[in-house]
């Protein structure tokens, strides 16, 4: 799993505060408390962490301001904060000052460990092509970034791997020796409808007709080989930061997602 994630959690309510430490801990996180808006500034400057969970309402610097300067510091810094009784115009402030969302309290701590899986990368990306160096080469690039990956170079074992657990996306190449990587697309997207599946190529013009068949059938993406390690990361990101749009929208009172491109 390599370092644990670790969340700053911010409250004047101590006990609420140890809760969900304790919870968090638990479940392998490296949960760092806070008990003021100055605190928690203090903290995140110091231990830097990866994620902030923080009550809008403190006495001194209230949440809304403590994430203004969090994120001044350090943009991108996903902060979720909570309320049991924000007002619309509250979240739209803390929007504007790089809240990702406002959470109603109590909190739902199943939502908050949902996020918190996505941004520790639980999810695992499967890599279909049957080029082993291919395969070999794209799996230490995902892994450098964090990503869990596993690679299946023979068609007819794909779906197995989709049924072992969930996967964030699948990598598929379109020519797979004697075998149709759209066909394989086709079974993905029959068996796992919502799926994001990421298209690869090395051929030319004359898989032009087969990429449009696959984009207009709901590919999330298709890129050409060769392509940078980068290029496809930012596509992940992308489905990342899409699971989590999908997780907070019907819960929170706001979302942002800051830096990355929209889908």
């Amino acid at each position: 799993m390599g370092e644990k994630l670790k969340v700053l959690v911010v409250d004047d309510d101590q006990r609420m505060v140890k809760t969900i430490c304790d919870i968090l801990t638990v479940k392998g996180y490296a949960a760092a408390p806070a008990y003021s808006g100055e605190d928690a500034l203090e903290k995140a400057n110091s231990e830097e962490p990866d994620c902030v969970l923080m009550d809008i309402k403190m006495p001194g610097i209230d949440g809304v301001e403590a994430v203004r300067l969090m994120t001044e510091a350090a943009p991108g810094l996903p902060v979720l904060l909570m309320s049991a009784y924000a007002t619309r115009e509250k979240a739209e402030e803390a929007r504007l000052n790089g809240a990702y969302a406002v959470l109603a309290k109590p909190i739902d701590l199943q939502l908050l460990l949902s996020f918190l899986s996505i941004l520790r990368k639980d999810e695992s990306i499967l890599v279909v092509d049957d080029d082993p160096q291919f395969c070999r080469t794209l799996k230490d690039g995902l892994e450098k970034t964090g990503y869990l990956v596993e690679t299946e170079g023979e068609p007819g074992k794909v779906l197995g791997h989709m049924e072992q657990g969930y996967r964030l996306a699948v990598i598929l190449d379109l020519k797979l020796g004697a075998s149709d990587g759209i066909e394989v697309f086709r079974e993905i997207r029959a068996r796992y409808p919502e799926k994001p599946v990421v298209l690869i190529t090395g051929c030319g013009e004359e898989m032009a007709p087969t990429i449009e068949t696959g984009l207009c059938s709901g590919a999330y993406a298709c890129l050409r080989k060769p392509f940078e390690t980068a290029e496809l990361v930012r596509v992940i990101e992308e489905i990342s930061q899409g699971k989590l749009r999908a997780l907070l929208g019907d819960t929170s009172l706001i979302r942002r997602f800051q830096g990355k491109s929209p889908l």
